[in-house]
């Protein structure tokens, strides 16, 4: 039995995940356009959503890149370029846990305005607080893991899951047998990992897909007003007359 689940949950369960996130958001994006957004409430208690937000984002988008990097790499690849396993090892805890604590502390902030003050909590969903409590928790199994991985400095532990990831995207579910003996707290991380991505087309999660990058090096203002005059702030920048 004890097989049988992990087979199930390891070498099945990702493939039906990362297909309902493809599917299920390009399904999205074309059914539903209006509601592909992340529906921010910035205007109330700002200063507490600047730093929660940039603190979380930074470091998700630093542990995102450095699971994939890490997991989906050939192990030859780092033996190559003269990257040991125990360096490696190492590394992936300094750095992961540097963004680990970032992205607590900034979905910690996130989660307590969300449930703290009355007007964002009249704005939010059960699906939104879902959401960010989803996100809380597996931040704080993966910061949980690294008490585990002190004790695997030398990077054998590692390779299982590398050996798992690898595995599976070249379509081998029985690449969970590499992971069968791993620790507890390490499988419940990649599940619910898993499952973040399986409700993300369900979700506000969605707009992940939509990293405005671009906005980065844009020109030019957005120009709000109330009338259909321009004000004299305005006027100046389109070089116009004000109204009177």
């Amino acid at each position: 039995m004890r097989e049988f689940v992990n087979y199930l949950l390891f070498g099945w369960y990702p493939y039906v995940c990362i297909t309902v996130l493809i599917l299920g958001s390009i399904i999205r994006f074309d059914r539903e356009q209006y509601t592909w957004r992340s529906k921010s409430s910035q205007f109330l208690r700002r200063r507490q959503m600047m730093w929660g937000s940039n603190l979380f984002h930074i470091g998700v988008l630093t542990l995102l890149v450095g699971h994939f990097i890490g997991l989906l790499t050939p192990i030859g690849v780092f033996d190559t370029i003269g990257v040991t396993r125990d360096f490696k090892q190492v590394m992936a805890l300094v750095v992961g846990g540097i963004a680990g604590v970032m992205a607590f502390i900034g979905c910690t902030l996130l989660l307590h305005r969300r449930l703290i003050d009355p007007r964002i909590r009249k704005t939010s969903s059960w699906a939104d607080l879902t959401v960010l409590s989803l996100l809380w928790l597996q931040i704080a199994l993966g910061l949980m893991t690294t008490i585990w991985t002190l004790d695997h400095l030398d990077g054998k532990e590692m390779l299982k899951f590398m050996g798992w990831a690898q595995g599976l995207y070249r379509l081998n579910p029985g690449a969970a047998d590499l992971i069968l003996d791993a620790y507890f707290i390490y499988k419940l991380h990649i599940v619910l990992g898993l499952t973040l991505f399986l409700i993300t087309p369900f979700t506000r999660l969605v707009h992940i897909w939509s990293a405005p990058i671009w906005y980065l090096g844009r020109r030019g203002y957005q120009v709000v007003r109330s009338s259909g005059r321009p004000t004299a702030r305005v006027a100046a920048r389109r070089n116009v007359q004000p109204a009177e």
